[in-house]
């Protein structure tokens, strides 16, 4: 079943054209990952569907509905959850505080999720559950906004570059954390330039070029295609 189907999402910022007929989709359980260099499209892309881009044209498909153009309060409990780049926490709040400000009732056809159950998948939140998020480390604030989202109980989350900048021992933790939460049954849309990370998680990638899907496939074929690799990521 396709939870989400995106077709010619075309976006601006002021008179900018900034993505181009994009379309692509991610099924129920699926790990879909968004590719492509800094500037390539994949954040605005992702703040597309979300809502948070005052200018596009095109048809966003979440559950059978069109969300285009719609409020992203109301996107958020549709149950498309969002995890941007730059961790947004409440940073004078506790762990347990900031799980609390994303808590949403359960819905059908997906994961239910408790702090307890968080902490099982992030046992190092559950050790510093009293802690201000202004006093994490990077990565364990990119765990606290990520477990925030999730108690939102939401059927697809679109997670926003989850490795950039975080320690190689917490980029193993995320990739542990994705590979459980799709055991979980939850689809994600990942965007992400770290094509190891990418390989361990994702079963389809998209790849972005100047706000145009240039190559779409299943992510074994891409990881092990030299020319394309080198071609849209330089690696």
């Amino acid at each position: 079943m396709t939870l989400l189907k995106v077709e010619a999402l075309n976006a601006f910022y002021g008179r900018a054209h900034i993505l181009f007929d994009v379309g692509f989709e991610v099924g129920r359980g699926e790990v879909v990952a968004l590719m492509g260099r800094n500037g390539a499209g994949k954040s605005t892309t992702m703040k597309a569907v979300m809502g948070l881009l005052p200018r596009i044209s095109g048809t966003v498909s979440f559950i059978g509905e069109n969300i285009a153009g719609m409020a992203p309060y109301r996107i958020a409990r549709k149950g498309l959850g969002y995890v941007p780049e730059d961790r947004r926490v409440f940073g004078d709040l506790t762990v347990m505080e900031n799980l609390d400000a994303g808590r949403q009732p359960p819905r059908d056809g997906a994961p239910l999720w408790t702090p307890d159950k968080l902490f099982r998948v992030f046992p190092n939140l559950g050790e510093m559950r009293d802690r201000r998020a202004s006093r994490m480390s990077g990565g364990e604030q990119q765990m606290l906004t990520v477990s925030r989202t999730l108690m939102g109980n939401p059927r697809l989350v679109l997670l926003d570059e989850p490795s950039e900048g975080v320690a190689p021992v917490i980029v193993e933790q995320m990739a542990d954390m994705i590979l459980e939460l799709k055991r979980e049954g939850l689809s994600i849309l990942l965007s992400e330039q770290n094509l190891h990370f990418a390989e361990l998680v994702s079963d389809r990638v998209y790849v972005l070029e100047k706000g145009q899907i240039r190559y779409e496939g299943a992510m074994n074929a891409f990881a092990n295609d030299g020319a394309a690799r080198r071609e849209f990521l330089g690696v």
